[in-house]
């Protein structure tokens, strides 16, 4: 009896020591988001399966934790075991921030996850050995950290796994064979990263693979011929090692076996033990003890001399390779260098496939050639784009070959040069390499055809484009908007006399509503379109104080995960509409949101929307409001009706917030009155 009472008591006591899912939620807070800043809402004293007490936090029917969606909220802290606990929990979606630290091995055991997205933030240490556990995971984003070690072969255990995205971390190793196993694989990209040795054959047999990169590693060998059918899908460049037929830029592998045998070995049997030798390490193979045990020393030296010679050939090779590129360098210009002058630290991590190497756009170029004449069955007639298609060689005249002279800044995924045209027009240059653009050509064409039917007094002029197949780049020509962006003119001194006078502040806001509620309507051939990156660098000021909206349309144009880059920048300025972190998708809606930050930007003439100049706007202190430099030369009457415009439109709901036609009303109202 008593050994019962026992049991009964350390099962009570085990009972009450056991957090709760709100305790561990609490745990994970204070490691996510350490200064409280952004998981204000996560208190003690909430309930956090009540609607919008936990922000971002969703739950089942039985009031157990299934979704964490904190994707873009700014978090810098790390990433917590207490994880470990929440065992129902199927999607944790924790990208787009500035997390730091390890992947802790207690995620490992949530068996439910279907969706994990940890991609963009500063996290490192190695990818947790017994993710294999993971046995529902669907998809997996890791890229864009610091991530070191070796693949683990359990992930070819992940029999569910359709997207496997490693890339642009610090990863050494072998690729493992067992990747092949993934019968559900759909897309893999381990690409910008350390890896070395072959391509498994069992993985390029993968039946479901659609993508898989693997650009700029260290690879080599024979690429499986059977990798063929990918065609575009399959990208390879900048893994001086490999070779196969068939394959554009590689050389022929008719002497792959003698390349084998002189190159040094990743891995060696003796002394290692072999179950953690990843599966496609190349491994001598039915060697008996007679003659492998003692080699013999005109083996020795024959080893010693292939090594020898693989490494003069690769330094020679090095050494011509660098003097051609010095050769070329003024042609070429070097449109995708590391360093990058317009991001800031908020903004996503520089993207490494524009800081590898300036000759990497030329390997880009074999087989893409969408407006090509002789090429049908994707839909498109050339007759559609005629009047907007450049060649390369008025791009590069209009450039000056891409001088450097001419360069205006570049972003994450595009350099921008400053042209001139034959007829003396000044034009802007959007250089943007052809692995930053959709994959599909349907879909990239579909982009050129929405990008060519813009027209309006408020939006950048597209003056054409080219598909250069010799570069391996899209190039958008635009017309020059002489007087900068919107940005320069917040946080300036009045000194420097690019402070706007307070009519020209009221037609801006009008102009920037005119070209919104233009994307946002639908006439004729031109279909509704959602700009998705409203901001004040984006919106250009011309000669005559006009605002016109850039890059409209271009999320049409580039690769999703592109897109996804520029949204921490976004999130970080405040110009991203809140429900974009529980849906992951934007509406007209989230234009009005970024719409109304614009308005108090150009209303306080500050970059950054404190909660000061919100306080100011809802209790009508316009004093407190306004810029400074204006020095009292505006309306008291209108910079509240303005200040009243932005606070609807930045409301937390989408449904509370006015449409765009229902702001022009109102704004027309108020220059009818000016």
């Amino acid at each position: 009896m008593s050994l019962f009472l026992l049991f009964l008591l350390s099962l009570l006591s085990l009972s009450l020591s056991s957090p709760t899912e709100r305790d561990l939620l609490l745990q994970i807070k204070a490691s996510l988001d350490p200064d409280n800043r952004f998981l204000s809402s996560w208190t003690p004293y909430s309930d956090p399966c009540s609607t919008g007490s936990f922000d971002g936090v969703a739950c089942n029917g039985q009031g157990r934790v299934v979704n964490i969606s904190l994707q873009g909220k700014g978090l810098s802290g790390q990433i917590p075991p207490a994880l470990g606990g929440l065992k129902s929990l199927t999607g944790l979606y924790l990208h787009f921030n500035a997390l730091s630290g390890e992947i802790p091995k207690e995620i490992v055991s949530l068996s439910q996850l279907t969706d994990l997205y940890l991609n963009v933030n500063n996290l490192s240490g190695e990818i947790p050995l017994h993710i294999g556990n993971l046995t529902n995971l669907q998809v997996l984003q890791l890229c864009y950290n610091r991530l070191t070690g070796g693949l683990p072969t359990q992930l070819g255990s992940l029999h569910k796994l359709t997207v496997l995205a490693l890339q642009d971390n610090r990863l050494t190793g072998a690729i493992p064979a067992s990747l092949g196993d993934l019968g559900m694989l759909t897309r893999l990209d381990l690409s910008f990263n350390n890896l070395f040795g072959s391509v498994p054959v069992k993985l390029a047999n993968a039946p479901m693979l659609k993508v898989l990169d693997i650009r700029n590693n260290t690879l080599s060998g024979n690429v499986p011929p059977v990798l063929k059918r990918l065609h575009a899908g399959f990208q390879y460049e900048n893994n001086l090692g490999l070779c196969g037929v068939g394959f554009p830029n590689l050389k022929d592998c008719a002497d792959s076996s003698k390349i084998y045998r002189s190159r040094p070995e990743p891995f060696k049997p003796n002394g290692l033990n072999q179950k953690n030798i990843p599966e496609s390490a190349d491994l001598p193979t039915e060697c008996s003890k007679a003659n492998c045990s003692s080699p013999s020393g005109s083996a020795k030296i024959g080893v010693v001399s292939g090594i020898v010679g693989v490494a003069l050939v690769l330094t020679v090779a090095a050494l011509f390779t660098f003097a051609w590129y010095r050769r070329r360098k003024q042609k070429i210009g070097s449109t995708f260098d590391s360093s990058d002058s317009r991001l800031s630290t908020d903004q996503v991590k520089e993207v490494n496939r524009r800081s590898a190497s300036p000759l990497i756009s030329l390997e880009y170029s074999n087989g893409w050639d969408p407006l090509d004449k002789g090429r049908s069955g994707n839909g498109f007639s050339q007759e559609v784009f005629e009047s907007f298609m450049f060649n390369l060689e008025e791009v590069e005249r209009a450039t000056q070959c891409f001088s450097e002279t001419n360069l205006l800044g570049k972003s994450n995924f595009s350099a921008i040069y400053k042209g001139s045209l034959r007829d003396s027009s000044a034009v802007v240059v959007k250089c943007i390499a052809k692995t930053s653009c959709k994959s599909d050509e349907s879909e990239f064409l579909q982009g050129l055809k929405i990008l060519t039917s813009l027209k309006h007094e408020n939006l950048v002029r597209l003056r054409g484009f080219c598909c250069s197949k010799g570069r391996g780049e899209c190039f958008l020509i635009y017309d020059y908007v002489p007087n900068g962006n919107l940005l320069q003119y917040l946080d300036v001194k009045q000194r420097n006399g690019k402070v706007l006078e307070w009519s020209t502040r009221i037609s801006i806001i009008y102009g920037i509503a005119k070209g919104i509620r233009y994307l946002h309507e639908s006439r004729g051939s031109k279909q509704a379109l959602v700009h998705q990156n409203l901001s004040a660098e984006k919106v250009l000021i011309d000669n005559r104080s006009n605002p016109l909206l850039s890059d409209s349309g271009l999320h049409k144009l580039v690769a999703d995960d592109i897109v996804f880059s520029t949204l921490k920048a976004s999130a970080a300025m405040g110009y991203l509409a809140p429900e974009y972190t529980t849906t992951g998708r934007f509406t007209e809606k989230s234009d009005v949101y970024a719409f109304g930050m614009i308005v108090l930007q150009i209303l306080s003439g500050k970059r950054k929307i404190t909660q000061q100049i919100r306080h100011a706007a809802e209790t009508s202190k316009v004093e407190d409001l306004m810029d400074m430099n204006l020095e009292g030369k505006y309306s008291d009457s209108e910079a509240t009706r303005l200040g009243r415009i932005a606070l609807l439109c930045i409301h937390e709901s989408p449904y509370h917030r006015p449409s765009i036609d229902n702001v022009l009303q109102e704004l027309s109202a108020l220059m009818s009155s000016c």
